[in-house]
């Protein structure tokens, strides 16, 4: 007869974790060990990173997952390591190498290369991803040895920074818009180069306003006590940092909630983050059209009551 198992009771819990990913590990299975050691009811990652890919991965619980596509949508930074003269089948060190070539190239030339691919640039999405054509995530056609047409993409790479470079091994501080493959940039630099790249290492280090500093690693999360990991969440409205900031009273704030809009005579913008007269009391999410501030996501009252709870001493951003 088998023992029976301990059901764990889950909790709600509410706050954004800043979590370093580690290498070799998907985005959701560090996801899933975090919501295990928070005993969370609901949780949620903002964006996946590679296995190979460490860093930066804010992980949202409770009321914070309403505003999870906040930093789905915000841009990225990362530190990526170029292999030069080596080409892969997947653009990055888990392919095998399809071609050698000779590295003879200088600073300058480098230099060039990093300006010809900084700005709007159009990107061919790479075999080894999940974009998805027909319904089938490319990867499954990469390892099934087909290759099928992809549209190219418009992305923005702000700006591509030189960190060290020794001979073939070349280090870049990349800031770009959402939806940017690194394996891609990588790639087309060492074309640029003439001696051909791929992506041998990876580590984000910036998503929208958040950054790895505060950032645990599972093995310092799974060593805390669970108040010492609560200490460590972040309030929801870390992910609306960058947004202006409107206050309501009570009043406005109850009708706010109930999904009323109200006149303001703030100007229009695209996204604000809204809270009640308590320095702490984030309800959520809107955008102000026409002298209107028309709601976007909502908090619950319960939820932001668990968020006021969860935060009592901690005050909103100005």
């Amino acid at each position: 007869m088998q023992p029976q198992r301990v059901r764990i009771p889950k909790r709600a819990v509410h706050g954004v974790l800043l979590l370093d990913k580690p290498l070799g590990l998907s985005s959701n299975d560090a996801l899933q060990k975090a919501k295990r050691l928070y005993r969370a009811e609901k949780a949620g990652h903002t964006g996946t990173l590679d296995p190979l890919a460490t860093g930066l991965l804010p992980l949202c619980f409770g009321a914070a997952t309403k505003f999870s596509q906040v930093s789905l949508d915000a841009d990225k930074r990362y530190t990526a390591t170029l292999k030069l003269g080596e080409t892969t089948t997947t653009a990055d060190a888990e392919g095998e190498v399809t071609k050698t070539r000779e590295v003879a190239v200088t600073r300058e030339q480098i230099e060039s290369a990093c300006r010809r691919f900084t700005g709007a640039i159009d990107q061919v999405p790479p075999m080894h991803s999940a974009l998805k054509k027909d319904g089938k995530a490319l990867y499954e056609y990469a390892r099934a040895g087909q290759e099928v047409e992809r549209e190219a993409r418009s992305v923005t790479i702000h700006s591509i920074d030189i960190l060290d470079w020794q001979h073939d091994r070349l280090v870049i501080d990349v800031r770009c818009s959402k939806g940017t493959y690194i394996r891609t940039l990588a790639e087309d630099i060492g074309e640029a180069l003439g001696c051909g790249a791929h992506l041998s290492a990876l580590r984000r280090t910036g998503s929208g306003p958040l950054t790895l500093t505060g950032a645990v690693t599972l093995e310092q999360l799974a060593a805390k006590t669970e108040a010492e990991r609560d200490a460590l969440l972040q309030p929801a409205d870390t992910l609306l940092a960058d947004c202006p900031l409107v206050r309501l009273n009570d009043e406005d704030a109850g009708r706010f909630l109930s999904g009323v809009r109200r006149r303001t005579p703030l100007a229009d913008t695209k996204q604000v983050r809204v809270y009640g007269p308590q320095p702490q009391a984030f309800l959520g999410s809107g955008h102000i059209t026409a002298g209107e501030l028309i709601s976007t996501r909502l908090l619950s009252p319960l939820e932001v009551q668990g968020l006021l709870n969860t935060h009592p001493a901690q005050e909103s951003f100005t």
